[in-house]
């Protein structure tokens, strides 16, 4: 039988649980604007009557003991985590290649009168302009003027692709670092969650710090997180751990510095232990990065940044070449012949080293070999940028390819970010707070709270009248 001073444990027990759980419910309410902060709810179970052992055992029901407060359970799901996670690194890989080839594209300035075709087209009109007017010096400075125009954009649209390699590189280099550290904080989390696993106690918030960092890890890199079991996880990138229990690996950044040396030391992100080799990346903004910064190929399907110099060089030398060829043919009215137009300078790219021989319309080709004005070099000149394949359409074709570069990789990085939103929902409805879900959870705890009371009221006063009112002890 129960002991009648039971029933006092046995409301204590309800007052403790709903303390518990006002606390527990409190402390979601407080954290509810907290970032990356996982909603808790206590795990409580009754505390059946006693076993009633012996040859003599009642027939009547015996009533509980109470409730027992297990534990404090994190809401969080392992299976969305991970969802989210791959996520991040889908759009971060492809939001750095839309960032990066729309302020490649942007810089082209195609179509409109500050780019590049704009300017080509100019200069065949003043060629044609100053055939029509061989003997016009104001139509031959019109065509110097032109040419060089079309110069300094090529060399400033290359240069100003360099600038954005330099500046993508240096980004990578700070996305490494971010990577390392928090490479790091993973793996002391790893060990502070383990101790206070193995001791019985929990470990919630630092739980939550380590969800942070892992996701964010998974943004820069695509990493995917394997659990240990023992409190600890696994971050993995290309099947080769970052983090192991409670060691951390670190990466370095390797390959050139500039654009023109990466063409034979492309930027890599590599171990800086064991056997130093490549990193595998499956996704994130590093990887993004990368793929922008990757050196030119053959088959012109290499870094964007690095494609987009060369057709700058492809376009100045295919330039230089056709002009030259049809300028030599011509003499000068100093009577000399073979005198190229254009320049490229050695040492540099074709785009920054082009320029313009002549200085006046003494340099031009104007004349015959006997000395009359001949307008046929400047006409053939004029006619270069109807040629096919010639640099109008060398342009025309770039131009179009990172446009449509440009456009896909916007719509994947929409697609992607929509992506991640949607998991980013699920895993807020599934571990977020909800404020009308906790106010409900409050008034209840509160009610409990009030209904345990007053049961331990009630038995105080029954035991009061018992021991103080049925009568009086060692009278007689």
């Amino acid at each position: 039988m129960v002991s009648t001073f039971g029933s006092l444990q046995t409301a204590y027990s309800g007052l403790a649980a709903a303390r518990a759980g006002l606390d527990v419910t409190g402390q979601n309410i407080a954290n509810a604007g907290t970032t990356g902060y996982t909603r808790q709810r206590i795990v409580q179970t009754e505390v059946g009557a006693p076993a009633q052992t012996g040859f003599v055992r009642g027939t009547a029901a015996l009533a509980g003991q109470g409730v027992s407060v297990d534990a404090i359970a994190r809401l969080a799901s392992a299976t969305l985590d991970t969802r989210v996670r791959f996520s991040a690194g889908a759009a971060a890989y492809a939001d750095t290649r839309a960032t990066g080839l729309d302020q490649l594209e942007t810089g082209l300035h195609e179509p409109g009168a500050d780019g590049l075709a704009a300017k080509l087209d100019a200069f065949w009109s003043a060629a044609a302009d100053a055939a029509t007017h061989i003997d016009d010096p104001g139509a031959a400075s019109a065509l110097l003027g032109a040419a060089k125009t079309v110069a300094t954009a090529l060399s400033a649209g290359s240069r100003s692709i360099e600038a954005q390699w330099s500046a993508t590189r240096t980004t990578l280099g700070t996305q490494v670092d971010q990577l390392n550290d928090a490479a790091k904080q993973v793996a002391d989390l790893n060990g502070q969650i383990r101790t206070a696993v193995a001791s019985g106690g929990t470990a919630h918030e630092l739980l939550d710090q380590r969800d942070q960092l892992t996701e964010r890890i998974a943004t820069l890199t695509g990493a995917s997180v394997r659990d240990n079991g023992d409190g600890t996880v696994d971050v993995v990138l290309g099947g080769n751990p970052l983090v192991q229990g409670t060691t951390a690996r670190t990466v370095a950044l390797g390959g050139a510095p500039t654009l023109a040396g990466s063409t034979t030391d492309a930027p890599t992100l590599r171990w800086t232990d064991g056997s130093a080799g490549a990193v595998g990346l499956d996704g994130g903004s590093i990887a993004g990065g990368l793929s922008l910064l990757a050196p030119a190929n053959a088959s012109r399907t290499g870094g964007a940044l690095a494609e987009a110099a060369a057709a700058h060089d492809r376009v100045a030398t295919d330039l230089a070449t056709a002009v030259n060829t049809l300028h030599a043919a011509g003499t000068t009215p100093s009577g000399a012949t073979g005198t190229p137009f254009f320049a490229l300078a050695a040492g540099v790219p074709a785009a920054q080293g082009l320029s313009v021989v002549p200085t006046d319309a003494s340099g031009l080709a104007t004349r015959n070999a006997a000395g009359q004005f001949d307008a046929s070099a400047l006409s053939a000149i004029a006619a270069v940028g109807t040629r096919a394949g010639g640099p109008d359409a060398i342009w025309a074709t770039f131009v179009t390819g990172v446009g449509s570069a440009s456009r896909t990789a916007t719509s994947e990085a929409t697609l992607t970010g929509l992506a991640l939103t949607n998991a980013r929902s699920q895993q807020q409805s599934s571990a977020g707070v909800s404020m009308d879900e906790e106010n409900v959870s409050l008034l209840a705890y509160q009610h409990a709270y009030q209904g345990a009371a007053r049961v331990l009221t009630a038995v105080d006063e029954m035991l009061d009248t018992i021991i103080n009112r049925l009568g009086l002890v060692g009278r007689s």
